[in-house]
């Protein structure tokens, strides 16, 4: 379903796609995964633009069909639509038979930049956080307390954010669980920086590693971490 709007009285309207299974029963619980899309999917670039170019709202839809999926046509990828993918979570966790442990977030490109304000916000709303060919621009001692399960993926010479900014992001992390007395084997449960060099997309014919970002739900492994995780506690 396109163009759904959350009028909500505290923000502008939020836009987005959203997929119901036929087989969703409201008195089976069901999880939700939240796509955050990247520049050429925001709301300003027209109704549905976001599945004209996203991929992984469809390869979620093949990996677990009884799965909620929405994907939200934002404005920007600042704070303003960090609070408003918050809000639209919060909604359809209210609005559908959601299992509140098995609630997932991802974002790619710009969408993956508000993703990571979100984990600033509210990490312990999700039980994972998938980020593609994007930078970090979130605070990451809220992270940390949560302990939502991350996985970054990109490209070593992504072409429009290099590979610095994750590589820190998953550097400063993993520090910061070193100090709250993670072992390694905890943190590589929770923790995942996977930098794809130049022979992973040439196998694939493709010449650009940032728009190449969206071949990543191909990743063996990948839908599987993200997935598998739940909430604990």
């Amino acid at each position: 379903m396109l163009n759904n709007v959350l009028h909500d009285p505290e923000r502008e309207d939020i836009h987005f796609s959203l997929y119901v299974p036929e087989s969703y029963d409201s008195s089976q619980p069901v999880p939700l995964y939240v796509a955050l899309p990247g520049w050429e999917g925001l709301y300003f670039q027209d109704v549905g633009a976001d599945l004209k170019w996203e991929t992984m709202p469809f390869a979620a839809r093949e990996y677990d069909p009884d799965m909620i999926i929405a994907s939200a046509q934002l404005n920007d990828w600042g704070m303003t639509s960090a609070q408003d993918a918050v809000a639209l979570t919060e909604y359809l966790m209210s609005a559908y038979s959601i299992d509140p442990n098995r609630v997932y977030l991802s974002g790619y490109s710009g969408g993956g930049e508000t993703g990571s304000l979100v984990m600033e916000l509210r990490p312990e709303l999700y039980a994972a956080y998938l980020m593609m060919a994007s930078q970090w621009d979130g605070g990451l001692e809220p992270l940390a307390e949560a302990r939502t399960p991350v996985y970054m993926i990109i490209g070593e010479d992504d072409s429009y954010y290099g590979s610095e900014s994750l590589k820190n992001a998953y550097a400063e992390l993993h520090t910061l669980y070193e100090t709250k007395g993670l072992s390694d084997a905890e943190i590589d449960d929770i923790l995942v920086l996977n930098v794809k060099d130049a022979d992973w997309f040439k196998e694939r014919g493709i010449s650009d590693q940032h728009g190449g970002g969206m071949a990543f739900p191909e990743e063996p492994g990948l839908l599987e971490w993200f997935f598998s995780k739940t909430k604990k506690g």
